[in-house]
């Protein structure tokens, strides 16, 4: 990242609460400006930091709220594209303006908002972009299809811009969590369990696990640690991990082992 004198701006997509809340306010105790976004702002924000009007599904709403900060802050230094959404079901049942719905906030959404700022980040000589995606990325997860398919595409999509961004000083990686104790559950989009579907049981017993995962979740302080560290590291990895041990590990274990087995040891965690 460029180094100046002036304290870092940071803006994070999806900040009002979660993962995006608890980095905001981590970042502004150790001095960073800090702004997020959120769709609809309270105007009695409880967050140590501002937010700006900004859906990343209206592509309007992104250079509205991006001119805003540039006007404001002369620069962005930071973007942590954290706004995303979860989605779960049979993907042959669940409906396709939900699926559009996940792809348009998870991939697109962030893809819209660093197309935005990679101009005033080489304007000012260099950036970091900062995706925030899913250990669910790297794997096909039952019942999870298609939100493993929205993060998995983002980690891809970095990979190929951090090599199309090597000559201009900006920093580019995807910072993968996984279960995390926050209100994502809540917002996610749950294909409706139908009494005569094939996949009745089964969906609801794995959906079932997914919840008692997220309530059981990590601190999301060690999301805002790591993101901290990233800021400091002058050329970080094109990816990184936080979570559980073995859900860590489960992305060593897709690497080395044949996918029957991988594919079973899956199911039998899922209890399918």
């Amino acid at each position: 990242m460029k180094t100046d004198t002036s304290p870092h701006v940071v803006l994070i997509t999806g900040g009002s609460s979660g993962i995006g809340k608890s980095i905001g306010e981590f970042l502004m105790s150790k001095k960073f400006k800090v702004y997020g976004t959120s769709r609809n702002p309270n105007p009695n924000n409880s967050s140590s930091f501002p937010l700006i009007a900004l859906d990343v599904t209206k592509n309007e709403t992104i250079i509205s709220a991006i001119s805003q900060l540039i006007a404001k802050e002369g620069k962005i230094d930071v973007l942590i594209n954290n706004a995303g959404i979860g989605i779960t079901g049979p993907i042959e049942e669940t409906p396709q303006e939900e699926i559009k719905k996940a792809f348009d906030t998870n991939y697109f959404g962030p893809l819209n908002v660093t197309k935005a700022v990679l101009p005033h980040m080489r304007g000012q000589g260099g950036g970091l972009v900062i995706n925030i995606t899913s250990i669910a990325g790297y794997m096909g997860l039952p019942y999870r299809g298609i939100y493993s398919a929205t993060k998995g595409a983002l980690e891809l999509t970095t990979e190929a811009f951090r090599m199309e961004l090597k000559g201009f000083n900006i920093q580019m990686t995807n910072v993968a969590p996984g279960d995390f104790a926050t209100n994502i559950a809540a917002g996610r989009y749950h294909a409706p369990v139908l009494e005569t579907s094939p996949y009745k049981k089964a969906y609801q017993n794995t959906l079932d696990i997914m919840n008692k995962h997220v309530d059981e979740g990590k601190d999301p302080q060690l999301m805002a640690k790591m993101i901290y560290k990233i800021i400091n590291t002058p050329k970080p990895r094109g990816h990184y991990k936080v979570g559980e041990p073995l859900q860590k590990f489960s992305i060593a274990l897709k690497r080395i082992l044949p996918d029957k087995l991988y594919e079973k040891i899956l199911l039998k965690h899922y209890k399918l």
